[in-house]
């Protein structure tokens, strides 16, 4: 088993996200990169966040966005901790 690029897009676009705060969204404009663009709609369509365009993040996306951003720190924290 092994991420797919359109995964990897996705959990990039959860990183965008602030999961602290419900207060902060993102929004998304139809002339950024195609791939965040389609990243966006597909969270969109299994609720993930409010908008196809970025929104906010649900209850379902915060908790990802937030197991997302752990994952990150996991695999860039230095060998030595």
């Amino acid at each position: 088993m092994s991420f797919t690029p359109d995964s990897l897009a996705e959990m990039n676009t959860l990183l965008l996200f602030t999961p602290a705060t419900h207060l902060k969204g993102i929004k998304i404009h139809h002339t950024a990169d195609p791939v965040l663009v389609a990243a966006a709609q597909r969270l969109f369509d299994r609720g993930f966040i409010t908008q196809a365009d970025g929104g906010y993040l649900t209850n379902l996306g915060t908790r990802a966005s937030e197991h997302a951003h752990a994952l990150f720190t996991m695999l860039n924290a230095s060998r030595s901790e």
